[in-house]
């Protein structure tokens, strides 16, 4: 920078003691600001001040150079060293609330770091010394940007954060911006690590390759080996399945190894897709809920469809999961529905008494939730002739227990005690929910989707008496009125006590979380149903290298056996990495090749 203000009033501040902490992000930043300080100070008082501040060097680089100061980092950041390693590594060591934190930059400020410390109660302190310019020279980069535009290009490798920047800075100069998305989509984007692929994310452009250790070696090296495979898979043409689905599209679906795991035949590699797999971790998905809100959005049958269609694009998974809620049941049913902002949805008149249960309507016109229906028809149209869409609703007990507590739980005393103090009321009760369930569940069906999941997310709080008295007729009367023919994934939280009374009450695919090892809870629920699982949704904020050791390992449990579909234990939690996401996606399908 030519100018260094901000640099030099940090060195004002740094002298006079006012720092507490400085994150140094790379070497030639931590070396750059020695020389900017030492403009206006000896270097002894730099090195003096600094020693009284705690360092937190993100990697070797900025070590090195400190060591050549005779200064020892109070934190060094491993690997991937991206801001999620940073600040895990503050919570855990040094907590900075009510701290001043000063931020080195390089190249450009990291906003959600700075974020990050902001809403950890730091006051955080910008200090750029650098920043990455366009070349005066932009005609190299122009033709790279119009080859890839023009469709001649097959692989394009980014090696730092700023390259995207600036070639979507580039592309919006030349007014080609939504082409050159269009172009990224059909050819393999090629990230040198995790900091870079935050960067790309943050622009929505997907990436396809990432090597394990973030070296130019090592993305020369994996774009090499996988881009082959991901061209022909990206410019393989898609049929779009109108929304009469044709006899072709129809074969296309029956043949898809999503729907063949259902079935318990064999495919060519393990099926994977995601709970949550539209949620907010992704960027677009939080751009999306800025301007709608939650039930909004759900009730927007065109971007329900599209976000719906979004994350199967942008993931390669090989099934999808319409965009709705569990709960949108219960309006129809005469109940008030909230998603309170910061609170989760609330129900602000829940049935406590057998009174409120003889006051509450069950659904008798499908058409009530008309909205879903219509999101199911058009996802149908948008998505490829060969990816399924899965259809949804609450289970029995965990639609009860909301409508119940009104919002969520821990002990789930008043459910608890609507059920063991009043069973007659709680069997009407799950009568009720049973009934509208079966004709949600088939209006679904018949809209278009091709196999359904029940949701029991909260049924592991009940003992295996209790889920045999309480819960198990109406779950298993769900499941029979259902539209015969169709997959019906039957899925729980928690349930490693409940596994063989969840199988006892039916379900083609079993769910497993990640708390039973998967050949186990298979051998448990027998191998003649498929089964649906397992790994750890936080497992997903570990490096490439634990995710695919952890994948590996489910993989291993499944043993090739056919009827296995890959899953998460649970949905896809907010702050993920979409670049992890993508990669478990793409890893499975490489393991598991048959």
């Amino acid at each position: 920078l030519e100018q260094n203000t901000e640099a030099l009033a940090f060195g004002e501040r740094l002298i006079k003691g006012e720092i507490d902490v400085l994150i140094l992000l790379t070497g030639i930043g931590v070396k750059t600001l020695i020389d900017v300080l030492a403009t206006r100070h000896s270097k002894p008082d730099i090195v003096k001040a600094l020693a009284k501040v705690a360092l937190v060097a993100r990697g070797p680089k900025p070590v090195t150079v400190l060591s050549e100061l005779s200064l020892k980092p109070s934190i060094t950041i491993p690997e991937p060293n991206t801001r999620r390693e940073i600040l895990a590594a503050i919570d855990k060591d040094l907590p900075v609330k009510g701290k001043t934190v000063a931020v080195q930059e390089y190249g450009m400020p990291d906003k959600e770091l700075n974020d990050g410390l902001l809403k950890r109660g730091a006051r955080v302190v910008r200090v750029p010394v650098y920043r990455w310019a366009l070349p005066e020279d932009t005609e190299p980069l122009r033709k790279a940007l119009h080859t890839i535009v023009d469709g001649n290009a097959d692989v394009v490798l980014f090696t730092n954060g700023t390259q995207i920047n600036h070639v979507m800075q580039m592309a919006q100069e030349e007014g080609v911006e939504n082409e050159l998305r269009q172009a990224l989509a059909k050819i393999v984007v090629a990230s040198v690590g995790p900091t870079c692929s935050q960067f790309m994310d943050e622009y929505g452009v997907p990436v396809d390759v990432e090597p394990e250790h973030p070296k130019m070696g090592n993305l020369v090296l994996e774009a090499s080996r996988k881009s082959p495979e991901l061209l022909e898979k990206k410019r393989s043409p898609n049929i779009v399945v109108p929304s009469s689905v044709g006899k072709t599209a129809a074969a296309d679906l029956m043949n898809s190894p999503f729907l063949k795991a259902c079935r318990r035949e064999p495919t060519p590699y393990t099926p994977i897709w995601l709970m949550r797999q539209a949620g907010r971790y992704m960027k677009e998905y939080r751009d999306i809920r800025e301007r709608h809100s939650f039930l909004d959005l759900c009730k927007d049958s065109d971007l329900a469809a599209e976000v719906t269609i979004y994350a199967v694009n942008r993931l390669g998974v090989d099934a999808a999961i319409i965009f709705s809620d569990l709960l949108v049941i219960v309006e129809p049913m005469g109940l008030q529905l909230e998603y309170a902002k910061g609170e989760g949805p609330v129900i602000h008149n829940p049935v406590r008494t057998a009174a409120d249960v003889d006051r509450l309507a069950p659904l008798k016109d499908p058409s009530a939730l008309k909205y879903v229906y219509d999101a199911i028809r058009k996802t149908r149209a948008g998505l490829p002739a060969n990816i399924p869409l899965i259809g949804f609703a609450g289970a029995p007990f965990t639609l009860a227990s909301y409508i119940v507590e009104g919002m969520g739980s821990r002990n789930y005393i008043h459910t608890k005690s609507l059920m063991y103090k009043d069973p007659k009321a709680w069997h009407r009760l799950m009568e009720t929910l049973s009934q509208s369930l079966i004709l949600y569940l088939n209006a679904q069906i018949a809209a278009g989707v091709q196999a359904v999941q029940i949701f029991d997310s909260w049924v592991g709080c009940l003992s295996p008496e209790d889920y045999r008295q309480y819960v198990l007729p109406h779950s298993r009367a769900v499941l029979r009125g259902l539209t015969k023919g169709v997959p019906v994934i039957h899925f729980g939280t928690g349930t490693s006590a409940l596994l063989e009374l969840m199988k006892e009450a039916g379900g083609d695919v079993i769910g497993l979380d990640w708390r039973v090892n998967l050949a186990e809870g298979w051998k448990r629920v027998g191998h003649d149903v498929a089964v649906m699982g397992n790994m750890d949704p936080t497992t997903l904020f570990a490096g490439i290298p634990e995710i695919r050791v952890q994948a590996q390992q489910i993989l291993n449990q499944a043993a090739n056996r056919p009827g296995h579909i890959f899953n998460l234990g649970h949905g896809v939690l907010p702050n993920t990495p979409v670049g992890h996401v993508k990669a478990l996606v793409d890893m499975v399908h490489e393991m598991s090749q048959r």
